[in-house]
């Protein structure tokens, strides 16, 4: 499994001000052999995020670092990535330290063996750090409200450890731009049938005084756009949707049952 791996992930970087933990994460990013490329978007930085990137993509051909000149927000950050996108699967890693890249193989592994096209990372919020109380009550509520309104079953609809099908995430036509990325990605995903394959991770949670930038409005948003999306026709979140494509591949990811093979 370890060679079928090697070199099948986009990781796509949004970045914005984090220069005191980029240089630390890429060391990381790059140093996993499942990586093939790394697609890192400076949102508009005014540190010197931008300078770093350059620096070590002059020493590793798979940063391909993309820059914008104003802030736009993650999620259009990570709208621009996904337009980039070469390798089979790809994940999106924050530019803080919160995240473990040695996670990779875990959250690759479903879908290297063909049994799903969506991987979310699960922090545990139990033997892992936490940021406050109400950070944990409040992805809770979000989360439980993906549940109510999609009819599905996930344990944590705001994780950063997002994992699809390079193809998936091209056809979500996503529209978030800030931290309503996140409910805007599971609810395409699963407004288009797929079911969500969840792993659980490792996970370091920073505080304010780390530069953690989400906050109890952002929560808000959240149920907000979860309820728009669940409301919204598919011909308005999709465009002329490829129901042949998704078809044939739902049937494609039912045939890798592991009890067949």
């Amino acid at each position: 499994m370890a060679g079928r791996m090697k070199g099948v992930l986009s990781v796509m970087m949004p970045i914005y001000n984090e220069e005191r933990t980029l240089r630390t994460i890429l060391t990381h990013v790059l140093a996993r052999p499942e990586v093939g490329e790394v697609i890192a978007v400076d949102d508009g930085s005014s540190d010197e995020s931008w300078e770093i990137l350059q620096e070590i993509a002059a020493t590793d051909k798979r940063l391909r670092p993309l820059r914008q000149t104003r802030n736009q927000g993650k999620g259009a950050a990570l709208r621009r990535a996904i337009g980039e996108l070469r390798m089979p699967f790809a994940l999106v890693q924050d530019a803080d330290l919160e995240y473990d890249p040695r996670d990779y193989p875990m959250l690759l592994e479903p879908l290297a063996t063909g049994r799903v096209d969506a991987v979310y990372g699960v922090r545990g919020f139990g033997g892992q750090s936490a940021f406050s109380f109400w950070f944990v009550m409040g992805n809770r509520l979000v989360t439980l409200a993906t549940n109510v309104l999609f009819d599905c079953y996930i344990r944590d609809m705001e994780t950063g450890y997002k994992v699809l099908r390079s193809d998936l995430w091209k056809r979500l036509n996503l529209r978030g731009t800030r931290f309503d990325i996140e409910p805007d990605i599971t609810a395409r995903v699963l407004r288009l049938g797929y079911r969500i394959h969840e792993v659980p991770i490792n996970y370091y949670a920073r505080g304010r005084e780390e530069g953690k930038k989400l906050t109890w409005v952002d929560g808000v948003k959240a149920l907000s756009a979860l309820l728009r999306l669940r409301l919204t026709s598919d011909r308005s979140l999709f465009g002329d949707v490829d129901v042949e494509y998704h078809r044939a591949r739902h049937q494609q990811l039912a045939e890798q049952h592991p009890l067949k093979n």
